[in-house]
């Protein structure tokens, strides 16, 4: 959500930065919405003051015998306090439009944030690790041997529909493993704090955090209203919402596992095979709530969470700063990490670390009392991929396949797999 009074003071730089994201220009719808608002409050405010003056002066009337000027005076204060609850409920009226107009608008991108219009605009900031040169043709991870038996397609399908997987044996305890081995070294080594938060949320907190209004297609509502999250930001982010908080308290850095559920509207076609793009899928994420002064800092840092954890799975990756137009609504700035999936001959994304500024903490009414004891403040929040189990799942088994079928596993995730290395080409862990 926006600050009306920013716009007021430099609406040309509000329009070019949206520009960066497509949009026409709209300051001037905005601010004309704005002048009738402020209008109207005005006109409000002024009748009340002449409704206040008639009546201090009817008493006078009614005590000199006046009773024409008593009168005149009763049907002008009559007149003014319908007046004013007319102009009063236009005013609410235009609040009401203005902030519909406000909150539908996406975030406006940092200056370092390169222009473009999608993928192909972002600009690659460094590559991590060198992929593997295999001695025969990789697989991707559904068709390799060792996966097969414990990653069923076709009961997922029977369950749920397309865009469901049932995993079993090995392939389901590596998955486990990897949501272990992120919470374990977001909490030890990155100093998050574990939390566990619910999955179905009531309306106004995917509001607070974007994805409402204009976005609501790509998540699950239940027949009482209440939501799926599409992503733990949601929880995470949200757990301040319409607080103040002490400044002493900030930085707030969370990390949780959940299960996260998108419709995965508009991906017709893309990514039908795997588990690339799954309706239910689970994800360890990461937000901080930070003071303004904080939150580039903290940007540099979550992004240095996440890139641990590809390092430490000795997964070849890179790290894209996103162009304007690829970038999510709420963000202001997205490091996009990409690891390396040989099946696919490419990088995927696994990760995005975005910084919000206090788009989303507007949107809540969240805040923060500074340490001189001056006027409360908004925070600013930041969220990103601590990462994606599934699509870790997907390069770990790409990255780490053999010949005979079999799959090598990360060193890392031996003391989590009971001391064992491989998925053997039947399927079992070894």
């Amino acid at each position: 959500m926006h600050d009306i009074r920013m716009i007021r003071e430099t609406p040309d730089a509000f329009d070019a930065a949206l520009s960066l994201r497509g949009l026409a220009p709209v300051s001037g719808e905005l601010l004309a919405l704005d002048a009738d608002r402020r209008a109207a409050i005005k006109q409000a405010e002024d009748a009340q003051a002449a409704a206040n003056a008639a009546a201090k002066d009817v008493g006078k009337a009614k005590a000199s015998g006046d009773e024409a000027e008593f009168a005149r005076l009763r049907t002008l204060m009559a007149d003014k306090k319908a007046e004013i609850a007319a102009l009063n409920e236009r005013a609410k009226e235009l609040d009401a439009e203005l902030a519909d107009m406000l909150i539908a608008l996406p975030n406006l991108p940092y200056a370092d944030v390169p222009p473009g219009k999608d993928e192909a605009d972002n600009v690659e900031q460094k590559r991590t690790g060198t992929p593997r040169t295999f001695d025969f043709k990789p697989l991707e991870h559904f068709d390799i041997p060792a996966v097969q038996a414990g990653m069923d397609f076709a009961a997922g399908a029977k369950l749920s529909g397309s865009r469901f997987v049932v995993l079993r044996g090995a392939v389901a305890r590596v998955h486990r493993a990897l949501a272990q081995f992120m919470i374990d070294t977001h909490v030890d080594e990155h100093a998050l704090t574990e939390t566990n938060t619910p999955v179905i949320v009531r309306e106004e907190m995917l509001y607070g955090t974007g994805q409402l209004p204009k976005f609501g297609e790509d998540s699950y509502q239940t027949t009482n209203g209440w939501w799926l999250i599409p992503t733990a930001e949601v929880t995470l982010t949200n757990l301040v919402n319409g607080d103040t908080v002490d400044a002493a308290t900030l930085p707030r850095r969370h990390v949780a596992h959940t299960l996260c559920f998108r419709s995965e509207a508009g991906s017709a076609g893309r990514d039908t095979s795997g588990m690339l793009r799954q309706h239910q899928f689970e994800k360890v994420e990461m937000v901080s709530i930070t003071h303004p002064d904080d939150s580039d800092a903290e940007h540099t840092r979550m992004t240095k969470c996440a890139e641990a954890i590809l390092e430490k799975l000795d997964l070849p990756y890179r790290t894209m700063l996103l162009c304007a137009g690829d970038m999510g609504a709420g963000a202001r700035r997205t490091y996009d990490l990409e690891v390396w999936l040989p099946g696919q001959d490419t990088y995927r994304e696994i990760s995005s670390i975005s910084t919000c500024g206090d788009y989303q903490a507007r949107r809540m009414n969240a805040r923060f009392k500074p340490a001189d004891g001056g006027k409360p403040e908004f925070v600013h929040t930041l969220n990103g991929s601590g990462l994606a189990v599934g699509r870790t799942l997907i390069a770990v088994l790409e990255n780490g396949q053999q010949a005979d079928g079999s799959v090598t596993l990360p060193a890392v995730l031996h003391p989590y797999l009971g001391g064992k290395s491989t998925i053997s080409s039947g399927g079992d862990l070894i």
